[in-house]
């Protein structure tokens, strides 16, 4: 191997074992003991979860993108009049 690919191996192993140990101390370790105070509430069902993190934000898109191109509409009729 040449000395220009021995460091680049060299780097990406570096930067592969630095990412790795990051992770590894970012991990919850103790996620699963409650702090004192901690009152969860219940879980959401299957369909609460896509209506609240899929329909949601697919409907709010929906509705922006349909004012936007309602307002461009109207801009272009005022300034094709004038």
């Amino acid at each position: 191997m040449s000395n220009k690919a021995t460091k680049n191996a060299l780097r990406a192993g570096t930067v592969t074992a630095g990412a790795t140990l990051l992770m590894l101390l970012s991990s919850p370790a103790f996620a699963v003991t409650p702090d004192d105070g901690d009152d969860p509430g219940p879980g959401l069902s299957i369909i609460e979860t896509l209506g609240l993190y899929v329909a949601a934000p697919i409907v709010l898109f929906v509705v922006i993108a349909a004012l936007v191109t309602i307002s461009d509409k109207n801009s272009k009729k005022s300034t094709r009049s004038s």
